[in-house]
């Protein structure tokens, strides 16, 4: 079983027991996330497709971490006028687990 749910203005395929990085959401002192944005979901061969959101259907997570990723390095370059300039960015995330995905 599987689902497609739209969190942070991404898609994500998401499966039970699987962990993965989305980008920051606003928890406060929650470790439980309902995400209620389900595009999708096949369970086994039926799928439900959404119009555009499934009704009844909700993924449940646990909170694993927030923190920010490695920075990325952006460097603007202009061969023989002079001019290079370097720029750095690291990500806000939040790393959650998957604990079920309920269909309506």
């Amino acid at each position: 079983m599987y689902a497609v749910i739209l969190t942070g203005g991404k898609q994500y395929k998401v499966e039970k027991g699987q962990t993965l990085k989305f980008e920051k959401l606003e928890l406060g002192d929650a470790t439980q996330i309902v995400f209620d944005k389900v595009l999708l979901m096949v369970d086994e061969g039926q799928v439900k497709i959404g119009a555009p959101y499934v009704t009844g259907a909700t993924v449940t997570a646990e909170l694993v971490s927030q923190g920010r990723a490695k920075k990325v390095n952006i460097i603007k370059f202009r061969r023989r006028k002079h001019y290079m300039k370097h720029i750095g960015h690291r990500q806000y995330f939040t790393e959650v687990k998957i604990t079920d995905i309920i269909a309506a």
